[in-house]
């Protein structure tokens, strides 16, 4: 069984940046590591205090013509750190590495492949493989990361083939971005909860929303705490 989610340009010189474009791209990588997705416009606007979310839209576009970002439009949330961008920031900050290095406090994340109905996620025969990262990349700790399948939650800047890092947990809140097992599938959408049903958002129009609703075969597997681009690890 697949892991269902219904289904880069390099710089070549690092660019330099004024101190507001440096402040929001660190926003964005802050944003994708412990939400799992970009900020939108407005969240930009509001955390940097902007009087509208057009001045945040006009650095963003500053940032992409200088090769940093990349912006994805049709989405509120379409902003993507480009490989290159991830790549510096990195080697800047020790924050990541695809083999294990000595002297670095580092996490050992399993990749999770083909998940089997009715076994648990993280059973041996579902790894894939595992990859290293410094423990300061993440603001919670993840247990492992899951491949991407398919499109649905593009708009939350989640693309097929990225991998998300996951924090085991059988509790959410309304708005966070879970992984849900839903008999023998496991997804990636947004989690609402009311007194009757839970819905799983899509965050893409082509999709439609999933409600499971009281006595159907639901499981909660986790939280998306950060988000990684296949990119970054070549």
């Amino acid at each position: 069984m697949s892991i269902l989610n219904d289904f880069p340009h390099r710089s070549p010189v690092s660019p330099k940046l004024t101190a507001r474009q440096q402040q929001i791209l660190e926003l964005i990588q802050n944003a994708i590591a412990s939400t799992g997705a970009p900020p939108t416009r407005a969240e930009i606007a509001t955390e940097l205090g902007f009087r509208s979310a057009n001045a945040a839209e006009e650095h963003l576009q500053a940032l992409a013509r200088k090769g940093v970002i990349e912006l994805v439009s049709g989405t509120s949330r379409g902003i993507r750190l480009r490989s290159d961008t991830l790549r510096s920031m990195n080697e800047s900050r020790n924050r990541e590495f695809s083999l294990p290095l000595q002297g670095l406090n580092q996490l050992a994340l399993p990749l999770v492949g083909r998940v089997a109905a009715g076994v648990p996620i993280l059973a041996q025969e579902h790894i894939e493989q595992t990859y290293y990262f410094e423990s300061s990349l993440f603001q919670q700790q993840p247990d492992y990361l899951l491949k991407v399948r398919g499109m649905s939650m593009r708009g939350a800047g989640i693309m097929d083939g990225d991998l998300l890092a996951v924090k085991q947990t059988p509790e959410a809140k309304n708005g966070q971005i879970v992984v849900a097992r839903l008999g023998d599938e496991v997804t990636v959408k947004r989690f609402r909860r009311n007194k009757q049903l839970i819905e799983l958002l899509p965050e893409n129009p082509d999709f439609k929303t999933i409600v499971v609703a009281p006595g159907e075969p639901f499981e909660l597997e986790g939280l998306a705490v950060g988000l990684i681009r296949n990119t970054m690890l070549l």
